[in-house]
């Protein structure tokens, strides 16, 4: 990777990092399911006006925006409402990667190698801690939610890459674009966010929200929300899919580390959050754990071996954002980046 890629790898960490103290200013104004809603809604009215539809079946782009957009975010969004951290949140949002390497395996009867399983135990033994040293403190459903939220975003990641598979093309030759492929996700998930804050957060919110914009908490919602729609999914996505395009995913893939770094960083500086000792520790297994269970030295080479690029596929990717991984040759490129992470 030359030198200007890898700072730029390091400005989409940053982008992403900075994300989560954007959704914090957007759910302090808006109602957090609504709040989803809108995020969604900007992105989806031009994709329908200028985008064309990608060549994938239904059920995977449904799959790709109800898991990776509706369920990831509503999960997220409330979870930070309800108290938790941002920067703690940007952590445990990276046990995505631990869950689209068992569900691969589950569901896709995906390879999974011993690194790899030594590597989900690591980050599973870092949330399990997290969650008690919260439960202490009566904090635990954040937590929890925030969990949820990442096996949402696994669970589109699965059915991502289904949509690219070329086995799973609507008709043979079918090839769909990525960056099309993310954006149409966006329109999926609108109408059941909406739908869920109607139920859940009553039309009054809604109202209250919008009819406020123009005091100080809405006019840092409303840049909370601009910089999560403008900066975090279409710049930072962008930059993130141009690099997997130049460089093997092995190699960028990693950066997406520094994301939890930046977040619980920059929420110490900015919002005063303080992890305990207990916290800190547990936020270093779960980084090492996601590390070693996604990323391996034979996945920066393109030859190495068959059985490496095949767990490659289905791993490489959990650690991005809005359009995560590819591999050397052209097919991998095309699968793995639109795999995304909510930015």
């Amino acid at each position: 990777m030359s030198p200007r890629d890898r700072l730029l790898a390091g400005l989409v960490a940053l982008i992403w990092g900075v994300n989560f103290l954007a959704i914090h200013a957007a759910v302090e104004h808006f109602p957090p399911l609504f709040a989803g809603a809108l995020r969604f809604l900007v992105i989806a009215i031009p994709t329908l006006l200028l985008v064309p539809r990608p060549p994938v079946r239904l059920r995977w782009l449904l799959g790709y925006g109800l898991g990776f957009g509706t369920f990831q975010f509503a999960f997220l969004f409330v979870g930070m409402d309800l108290g938790m951290p941002a920067g703690l949140a940007s952590l445990v949002l990276q046990a995505c990667a631990p869950f689209t390497v068992l569900l691969g395996a589950l569901l896709l009867r995906e390879p999974v190698t011993a690194r790899q399983l030594a590597g989900v135990g690591l980050a599973v033994a870092g949330m399990v801690a997290i969650g008690w040293q919260r439960a202490e403190h009566a904090a635990l459903p954040p937590v929890v939610l925030t969990v949820l939220a990442a096996l949402s975003w696994a669970v589109g990641n699965l059915c991502s890459r289904q949509a690219l598979s070329p086995a799973q093309a609507p008709r043979p030759g079918d090839r769909a674009n990525p960056l099309h492929l993310t954006l149409w996700m966006s329109v999926v998930p609108p109408v059941p966010l909406f739908t869920l804050s109607l139920l859940f957060e009553g039309p009054a919110a809604q109202w209250a929200s919008l009819a406020t914009l123009d005091t100080a908490t809405g006019w840092w919602g409303l840049a909370g929300l601009g910089y999560v729609v403008l900066i975090g999914t279409i710049a930072g996505s962008g930059i993130w899919t141009t690099l997997l395009r130049r460089n093997p995913a092995g190699v960028v893939a990693p950066f997406a580390l520094l994301v939890p770094v930046v977040g619980m960083s920059l929420a110490f500086v900015l919002l005063g959050e303080r992890p305990t000792v207990v916290e800190l520790a547990a936020a270093m297994a779960v980084v090492t754990g996601v590390l070693v269970g996604t990323w391996s030295p034979a996945q920066a080479s393109p030859g190495g071996s068959r059985r490496f690029r095949r767990v490659r596929r289905a791993t490489s990717t959990a650690t991005a954002t809005p359009a995560t991984a590819a591999s050397a040759n052209q097919d991998n490129r095309d699968n793995q980046a639109s795999t995304t992470t909510p930015r």
